[in-house]
């Protein structure tokens, strides 16, 4: 029944039959909740005008499968100008020319095929000496910003400007709640949401400071929190002179399954410059710390069961032993050149050079039958 219920939703040929199942008693009636796998998002089959079947690989297959699904190429092909500016709780944000983000639903693969959601946002507002073009990444507080009235919706652009909106709100009409952030060390970081904590938190370059601000009360004073590093591993001089070549950036994720905290740093060297001078990067080392609630970073090499997801989407973990054929205490990474994984035991990486034109890792999505 279940395998049934997946085939009615257009989940394609290969229907994974590797996924969570969970089992819920209320008021005498139960209910079966069914998770899919994590998955990447691959390409698009063009099927006829400027739509294409959606191509997924979920994690614990480690195979493509076609979905009956349809979405528009210019979500996930190379083809034209990149519209899609990051995900949250497998919600793709858009970009385009007419200057309004949107969040879509069309990458979910459980979601509706003949009536994609397409949320448009208020218009930008830019504060002096910001910008708005260039986005780092978008967070959102729950996966439901069209019907959750206390959703809200984070972007973080590259530079000094923070801004929040609640999509579904019903006391006002939406808007966006700017902020400009002081410490330039914030500038080129990533925001996410803490469910832990219930804030929205960005980590600053080199890790040393996490900046929290209130999703319903935003303002100019951030709470901080000051990490302090321990257990570090010792580098060869051959190490750490590679890791001064690379480019590092700094992501918080958080655990559900667990409710730990960890703080990534993650290492890329430029390894060619393409066409248009664009450099190709590709992972050369990842550091995890797990952070707890006296600011300890304590750097490891073992996160247990967890699998990790780094990607371009907000990171997220999820428990290996969920998920049959996942591996434990590994770190799979997508981004715009490359894709792989980590396995931290033995810190060896395994990634190739591959265009992705959509580097998105989808969270695990719920599907009740009662």
């Amino acid at each position: 029944m279940l395998l049934r219920r997946l085939s009615s939703l257009g989940l394609g040929k290969h229907v994974s039959v590797r996924s969570s199942l969970l089992l819920f008693f209320s008021k005498g009636f139960s209910t079966t909740l069914l998770q899919t796998p994590p998955c990447e998002i691959m390409f698009a089959e063009p099927c006829g005008g400027d739509l294409g079947k959606l191509v997924v690989m979920n994690f614990n297959e480690l195979e493509c499968t076609e979905l009956e699904k349809k979405v528009p190429l210019e979500l996930v092909n190379d083809k034209g100008t990149k519209i899609t500016i990051g995900a949250s709780h497998g919600w793709i944000a858009t970009l385009k020319e007419d200057g309004i983000l949107r969040l879509q639903d069309d990458l979910i693969p459980v979601e509706s095929n003949s009536g994609p959601r397409r949320i448009p946002l208020p218009p930008l507002v830019t504060l002096p000496h910001c910008q708005t073009q260039i986005i780092t990444n978008v967070s959102m507080s729950s996966s439901s910003p069209e019907d959750d009235e206390d959703c809200v919706v984070a972007v973080k652009f590259l530079g000094p400007q923070l801004s929040f909106c609640k999509p579904a709100a019903k006391s006002s009409k939406p808007g966006w709640t700017n902020i400009k952030i002081e410490n330039p060390c914030f500038y080129s970081s990533r925001v996410m949401f803490s469910k832990k904590d219930n804030m929205f938190r960005i980590p600053g370059s080199g890790g040393h400071l996490i900046g929290s601000w209130d999703p319903y009360r935003p303002n100019n004073n951030p709470t901080f929190q000051r990490l302090r590093f321990t257990n570090m591993p010792k580098l060869t001089k051959a190490k750490q002179n590679l890791m001064d070549m690379c480019c590092r950036s700094e992501h918080l994720v958080e655990s559900l399954p667990t409710g730990e905290t960890f703080l990534v740093k993650w290492y890329k060297k430029t390894t060619k410059i393409a066409k248009g001078g664009i450099a190709r990067l590709r992972t050369k080392a990842l550091m995890v710390f797990k952070i707890d609630d006296e600011g300890n970073a304590v750097y490891t090499h073992d996160i247990g069961d967890l699998n990790m997801f780094l990607s371009m989407s907000e990171p997220f973990c999820v428990s290996a032993t969920s998920f049959p054929g996942l591996y434990a205490n590994y770190v799979a990474i997508i981004d715009f050149d490359e894709s792989g994984y980590v396995i931290l035991e033995s810190c060896a990486i395994k990634s190739s050079s591959s265009r992705c034109w959509a580097p998105y890792h989808i969270p695990p999505q719920n599907i009740v039958e009662s």
